[in-house]
């Protein structure tokens, strides 16, 4: 494909300029291809072959599909095997994908017609066969809506207007649905018909075709027998017939058809013609050119004759008009000769002013002035398109919008008045046998520059021009920068053959056809390109898999599309009127062909039934139309229902759909490919593949209302399916399709050897236990268990992956390779595997010696038996045997662990089969010699401790600990454990332990003598379970002489450890310290007859012996003449504490007086304080009246004392002999040794009892008494607060017996009952002592 510098005008020079640039012409004969009439099997039944693509049709192999055709040769045959091959290298995929349509198009092809002419719009299809018939088929579910026979002979061109149709509206009103309907019900329904001439009648009653938007539209059509007819599709009498006498090749209606009734056509005899205002319903005949026409077209339109419309020639004498094409504003209008391209400004959209402008030509192209183009011009069809940048360029508008929110306010301005002036520019697609131009409209206006004040009706600018080596059979922009090229390609070895033919075509001047399709079986399929305008580059090219593809040249072709914004209003159409309608696909039938309903096989017309199609007459307007038959299938087609724009390929026996390849058709294509890297990627990223509408067009309605009504069962369904989500997802088709690929992509892997990547891949594609399982097996059949083991699940999987998976990659490790082995046990759970296999095969491995402690593996000894030890740890831990797990751990000298173990599961007595081992947990054995007392104190503490406190639990007795340590002479252990001990009992309670190591009191004299004197003079005094003479004989062994001394002082020979001191230590001090502490006269006696020949002795009994002795007695004993250093401070000192004493003597002796006569003063204040008794009295009639519990009857048995008398409640003036218990704040009585009251809560008053919380009455018999703190108590009540469960004493509480003097008793026995109730209640208030004791109790 080259480019070409555009050219424009009249001038022919710049098509020289193309005249060296080859192309590949196509010289097919234009009678060829419209004629037909050879075939002779039904193109319906050849459309069944061949629906699905295979590989050969894709790269251009061909192959015979109707008929025998001419064997291929062998060269053939190799040369087509190399195309294969170089094709398969490139292995890309294509941009579009293609179905075949013609199964749905089978009344189109009925008694073995063939289609000649097609047109896609909006919703409709509409399909013109070499019989002259038109089909409009219903999109998208190609239901036929009407078919009528419009023309005797071929059709070749179809024209619509309005073009694009339009659309139903998003919402239909409910009149427009009601109309529709009633149209459907009013309808007169027609019986089949019979062969008389009521029942003919009746059968040629025109059918009714909705009246709705979409259907709003007027068909022209063209033909070889000359005629023109433009048939409304709602209104089908009004139909118009003109003839030409000449084959019309082309027609194109005004897009305000409906109102001008205007529109051009064109054919062999070289004119273009424009019909304004023919009538309707009948047919006429126009041979332009004649006086004839002209005679009656002026008649007409000045009123005189009948008004047949008028024809007016705006162009002729350049050959035969392929093309003509309505711009989509109506302004203006393309057309196609054998001399170049032709753009008319027509009369739409004109202002008044500018009214003699219309029907002016814009600009011209000439065509290629090459001898090709000479003898070719009048055989190639040319294609002209006006691009809707609308229905193309969504996307671009939407990313230029997006650019322009980057830019400043006044580019974006600038940028817009651009978009705006390139709206008003209308583009145009013309190809033309090898050759594209792209050309520019531009609008007319009032010139500038040079050209200022001229106006202008507009200018045609060529804006590119491509070279192709093919014959272009159709033409569209598919993107913005995308061209769609429908390619017609043939053998190059027949260019001069067919150059030929057509010379002889154009000198014979016969616009006939020849009257039969020429056998040709080696024309090539044709292929549908992508070509990028920037680059004009071939993006993609796919050869397409049409029927009998060998006869057919270029004009055969057709090329349709639907753009992405009508394709879905296509879609939604159907669907929103039957919503709104309440009426489904039946009722649809029904309202376009209301005979269907009652018989189905009325409206299919067979060639032997009398039908009008089958005796066409071209005057007749209405004999011919009948409705078409409805087909069973009620589906749309897959390819229709998805997004983006369609591309309709039709051949005279095929129809072809190409669409944009999805995602789905993407996966598909890796799948195919083999690349499952990219398929299973793709579908991981997009699961909504697999949920791909199916073609079922109900499926696009909304379902009835037939839902049941909730219930309270609901609540357990949803939770149930909450439970089954995870189950759901694992069986969704999408995961389901993933695990398939992901099955292929590993099984292509282990194929190619790559065993690592395919593990790699399956830690990523494979989530099922089955899988897992088929996968680790075959991975350990080929003894690759390095490759997948890093990659099996570490967690399980629910269901869950077989225990014996995970054995047997285990036990593999465990025999070849034990840190990998190690590596996974630390990985994995021990829920995926029995862990009682694997010990056994541990214990195995100890058992068979397979691994020795004393091994060495890659320089480390013992390497693997320390694995297989802690794994055996572990895994008896997990199984529950911490016994066996604590000698593991022990063995291993894992004290962190072993300790863990021994305090979460409490077996400490498990460790004293091996209480050394158990102890230098933390010792390592080669430091062992090396370490000092103070590291392997460290070291073995905590052993040590723990150790003793299980020996103080009773659960490790010492004597198993002691015998162990002594057998094997570890007397440092030993010192530790008994330290351990004998601290332990130093800080409990003297009255609540028991010292553990009294038991071996001689072996921890010999221990603590080796290791420890200070804890061995501690044991000497605090321990009395040695033997003395054995701890005498350690100490003189060892030469302990302040042992001794306590020894001996223990012992009684006092003199024996004083002289010890004096000689052999020959310290004073301590001689003097140890009288001191004996404080034995006979003791300080011989300490002062030793020391008078001493002055050394004698200066320091003066300074440190105090007030030990007289010392007068010891001034006295120094021997006179005696020279004593420091004599004279001595006596200083002696005589300076002496002094201090009586000092301190005398101010103890005044302070202690002071406070003795102030606490006199105080008592005596006391006693004479007076206290405030308050006594209640009430009226004579009051009554006091209190809710109480029954009494229990052990406490109703208990009397205060015999000769307390019960008091009434009622009158108030009886002595309570029961009350509760008064002390709120304890519990137990202040005495401590009587059993617990029951409590009253009551607030004590004044005035009342502080026990009984009874009012004191002013004639109270019973003695009161009143403490200081202001509590007052009947005497009886005080008693037994104080002595719960004692009698009363009489003396003490007194009887009414006792002598009186004038009402009272004698001073005599006033003083004795005093001094018994003092001696009685000498503690003071028992309330306000309870509440000391417990505020006291609350702060210990």
């Amino acid at each position: 494909m080259t480019e070409e510098q555009p050219s424009l005008g009249n001038d022919g020079n710049d098509a020289q300029n193309h005249d060296e640039i080859e192309t590949k012409v196509d010289t097919t004969d234009h009678e060829e291809a419209s004629c037909h009439t050879e075939s002779t099997k039904d193109p319906a039944t050849d459309s069944k072959e061949g629906v699905e693509e295979d590989e050969d049709s894709k790269t251009g192999k061909t192959s015979e599909t109707g008929e025998t055709g001419e064997e291929e040769d062998d060269d053939d045959g190799e040369e087509e095997e190399d195309e294969d091959e170089d094709e398969e290298e490139e292995d890309e995929e294509p941009k579009l994908k293609y179905a075949r349509l013609t199964q749905h198009m089978g009344a189109a092809y009925r008694n073995g017609d063939a289609t000649s002419a097609f047109l896609v719009a909006g919703d409709k299809m509409i399909v013109g066969t070499h019989n002259g018939n038109i089909h409009i088929i219903q999109l998208p579910d190609f239901q036929p809506l009407l078919v009528y026979q419009a023309h005797t002979a071929s059709v070749t061109n179809i024209s619509i207007s309005p073009y694009p149709p339009p659309s139903l509206p998003a919402s239909l009103k409910s009149d427009a649905v009601n109309r529709v309907v009633s149209q459907a019900s009013s309808r007169p329904m027609s019986k089949q018909s019979d062969g008389s001439p009521a029942g003919q009648r009746r059968s040629r009653e025109l059918p009714q075709v909705p009246n709705i938007p979409s259907n709003n539209i007027f068909i022209g059509t063209s033909s070889m027998d000359g005629n023109v007819r433009v048939q409304p599709l709602i209104e089908l009498r009004d139909v118009q017939l003109r003839n030409f006498a000449r084959p019309v090749q082309a027609i194109a209606l005004s897009p305000d058809f409906k109102n001008d009734r205007t529109y051009l056509s064109g054919g062999t005899a070289g004119s273009l013609v424009l019909t304004v205002g023919a009538p309707q319903g009948r047919s006429t005949s126009s041979t332009t050119g004649t006086a004839v026409a002209a005679a009656s077209g002026w008649l007409g339109s000045i009123g005189i004759g009948a008004n047949t419309g008028k024809d007016t020639v705006l162009h002729s004498g350049e050959g035969t008009i392929s093309t003509i094409k309505w711009s989509l504003s109506g302004k203006y209008v393309v057309w196609l000769n054998e001399h170049g391209i032709k753009i008319m400004r027509t009369k739409l959209h004109l202002d008044t002013a500018d009214i003699e402008d219309a029907w002016k030509r814009v600009g011209h192209i000439d065509r290629p002035q090459t001898d090709e183009w000479e003898e070719m011009a009048g055989v190639w069809k040319g294609r002209a398109e006006w691009i809707d940048d609308q229905a193309i360029g969504s996307e671009e508008v939407a990313k230029e919008n997006d650019a322009l929110g980057a830019l400043s306010p006044a580019a974006a301005k600038l940028s817009q008045q651009a978009q705006r002036h390139d709206k008003a520019i209308e583009r145009l697609l013309v190809g033309w046998g090898g050759t594209i131009w792209i050309i520019h409209v531009h609008p007319g206006g009032v010139g500038v520059g040079k050209h200022a004040g001229e106006r202008s009706i507009g200018r045609a600018e060529i804006v590119k021009i491509l070279r192709m080596d093919c014959i272009i059979s159709g033409i569209s922009l598919y993107t913005q920068t995308l061209l769609l090229v429908l390619a017609y390609c043939k053998p190059d070895d027949e260019e001069d053959d067919e150059i030929e033919k057509a010379k002889e075509h154009k000198r014979s001047g016969s616009g006939e056809p020849s009257g039969g399709i020429r056998r040709r079986n080696n024309a090539q399929a044709p292929e549908l390109r992508l070509i990028d305008l920037t680059s004009q580059a071939e993006v993609d090219k796919d050869s397409l898999p049409v029927n009998r593809f060998e006869r057919l040249s270029s004009n055969d072709y057709h090329l349709g599309i639907l753009p992405a914004n009508r394709a879905a209003s296509v879609v939604a159409s159907r669907g929103t009127l039957e919503t709104l309608a309440g009426f489904g696909t039946d009722m649809w039938n029904v309202a376009v062909n209301p005979r269907s309903l009652f018989s189905s096989g009325a409206s299919i017309r067979s060639r032997d039934s009398n039908d009008a199609a089958s005796s066409p007459r071209a005057g007749n307007t209405t004999g011919s139309i009948r409705a078409a038959p409805r087909l069973a299938s009620k589906t749309v087609h897959p390819n229709l229902v998805k997004p983006g724009a369609k591309i309709f390929i039709h051949s005279p026996y095929d129809c072809i759909l190409g669409t944009k390849r999805d995602l789905g058709d993407h996966l598909e294509w890796l799948l195919e490919h083999q690349r499952y890297t990219d398929a299973w990627e793709l579908l991981n990223e997009h699961p909504e593949i697999m949920n791909a509408p199916s073609g079922d067009f109900s499926g696009t309605l909304p379902s009835s209302p037939n839902q049941r009504p909730s219930t309270a069962d609901d609540f357990y369904e949803e939770t149930s399916s909450m439970v089954d989500d995870h189950i759901r997802f694992m069986n969704s088709s999408a995961e389901k399709e993933k695990r398939r690929i992901g099955e292929l992509w590993i099984q292509e892997l282990v194929e190619e050897g790559d065993w690592v990547r395919a593990a790699q891949v399956a830690a990523k594609v494979v989530n099922t236990p089955h899988q897992w399982e088929k996968w680790i097996y075959t991975f350990a059949g080929a003894k690759k268990f390095d490759e997948i083991v890093d990659y099996m699940p570490p967690e399980p999987m629910h269901p869950p992956i077989r225990g014996t998976v995970y054995e047997i990659v285990l036990g593999h490790y465990i025999q070849t390779d034990k840190p990998r082995f190690k590596e996974l046990l630390d990985r994995w759970g021990t829920e995926l595997f029995d862990a009682n296999e694997v010990s056994i095969a541990l214990e195995n491995q100890l058992k068979f010696r397979d691994v020795r402690e004393d091994s060495v593996e890659d320089g480390e000894k013992g390497r693997d038996w320390r694995i297989v030890k802690e794994s055996l740890a572990r895994l008896h831990e997990v199984s529950g045997r911490y016994r066996e797990a604590l000698k593991c751990y022990i063995r291993l000298q894992d004290a962190d662990s072993a300790m863990r173990l021994i305090r979460d599961n409490h077996l400490a007595d498990a460790v004293t089969d091996d209480v050394i081992s158990f102890i230098a947990l933390r010792v390592p054995e080669a430091e062992l010699s090396r370490m000092s007392i103070a590291e392997l104190e460290e070291a073995t503490s905590e052993a040590i401790t723990l150790l003793v406190d299980e020996a103080r639990r009773g659960l490790i007795k010492p004597e198993v600990v002691v015998r162990q340590l002594e057998e094997k002479d570890l007397n440092l252990y030993l010192y530790f454990y008994f330290r351990g001990l004998w601290q332990d009992f130093r800080d409990q309670p003297v009255d609540e332990s028991i010292s553990l190591v009294d038991e071996f009191a001689d072996l921890a004299v010999h221990i603590f003598a080796r290791f420890d004197r200070e804890l061995l003079m501690d044991f000497l005094k605090v321990s009395t379970s040695y033997t003395f003479e054995e701890a005498v004989q350690e100490c003189e062994q060892l030469n302990f002489i302040p042992e001794l001394v306590y020894l001996y002082s223990k012992t009684g020979r006092m003199k024996q450890a004083l002289y010890l001191i004096i000689d052999r230590l020959g310290d004073v001090s301590q001689a003097i310290s140890f009288a001191k502490e004996q404080d034995d006269p006979d003791l300080w006696e011989d300490l002062l007859e030793y020391s008078m020949d001493k002055p050394r002795f004698i200066r320091a009994l003066l300074e440190e012996v105090g007030t030990s002795i007289n010392p007068i007695t010891l001034v006295r004993r120094i021997p006179e003449g005696l020279e004593i250093p420091g004599l004279r401070e001595g006596l200083k000192h002696i005589m300076k504490e002496h002094e201090i004493q009586y000092s301190i003597s005398s101010g103890v002796a005044r302070v202690l007086r002071s406070e003795v006569a102030a606490a006199q003063n105080q008592l005596r204040s006391g006693q004479r304080k007076g206290i405030k008794f308050e006594v209640i009295t009430h009226a004579h009639d009051h009554v006091d009246v209190e809710v109480k519990d029954i009494p229990n009857l052990a406490a109703a048995a208990k009397l205060s004392s015999p000769s307390a008398t019960p008091r009434t409640i009622e009158t108030g003036t009886a002595t309570p002999t029961e009350a509760p218990d008064i002390n709120t704040l304890t519990n137990n009585n202040p005495s401590g040794n009587g059993p617990e009251s029951e409590h009253d809560h009551r607030e004590i008053k004044p005035g009342h009892c502080a026990k009984c919380r009874e009012p004191f009455t002013e004639w109270e018999t019973e003695t009161l008494v009143g403490f200081a703190c202001g509590h007052v108590f009947h005497i009886t009540h005080l008693l037994e607060y104080l002595y719960p469960g004692q009698a009363a004493d009489p003396a003490v509480v007194g009887n009414g017996d006792e002598d009186r003097s004038r009402g009272g008793r004698f001073v005599g026995s006033k003083v004795t009952h005093a001094r018994l109730i003092r001696d009685r209640i000498e503690g003071g208030c028992p309330v306000c002592r309870g509440k000391r004791e417990l505020v006291e109790g609350g702060h210990e």
